[in-house]
């Protein structure tokens, strides 16, 4: 699973491009990291066939409006988390939360959505996420943290090429 137990504390960031707490360091994904950062959404189930990571990691960190956040554990420079978060204007958005099978129970996943929440705060009012309705770890996570469901349903439609050539029809 990519998702470890809230635990709520401070996320002051120590400055705008890093943020520690109990010995977890986040900042600013790097475009070099990309890879890293794929492999994590692959080892804990993330990704999913019709959608291309690599690609989706890329519009973050070229986009103003979002980026990547990578959690680390002060002992170790290797990725332990991410978050990809951006915004519309209008809502924020969160994407891509997993944090290291070997890392998890140490409140990463909190950490790192205090520091989505603090990226966003300037910017928009709110936060919204999508969550697999089948997925209760992720369900408990988010709720634990303070997060409700929402009233709405959601609707999508393809605008790339494979949804003409009836490749895909899943989100």
């Amino acid at each position: 699973m990519s998702f470890d137990s809230c635990q709520a504390g401070d996320s002051t960031p120590a400055n705008e491009n890093k943020r520690e707490k109990h010995g977890i360091t986040i900042t600013p994904l790097q475009p070099s990291e990309i890879n890293d950062a794929v492999a994590l959404w692959h080892q804990v189930n993330l990704t999913r066939p019709w959608n291309d990571p690599s690609t989706d990691a890329l519009r973050a960190l070229n986009s103003s409006s979002s980026t990547i956040l990578a959690a680390r554990i002060a002992s170790s420079s290797a990725l332990a988390g991410t978050v990809m978060v951006g915004h519309d204007g209008h809502r924020g958005w969160v994407y891509y939360l997993a944090v290291s099978s070997d890392c998890q129970k140490r409140g990463i996943g909190e950490t790192l959505m205090r520091a989505a929440e603090d990226w966003l705060r300037p910017h928009v009012p709110k936060l919204m996420l999508l969550v697999r309705e089948d997925n209760e770890v992720a369900l408990g996570f988010y709720g634990k943290c303070g997060y409700e469901r929402s009233g709405v349903a959601v609707f999508q439609r393809r605008l790339d090429s494979r949804v003409n050539q009836g490749e895909i029809h899943k989100t």
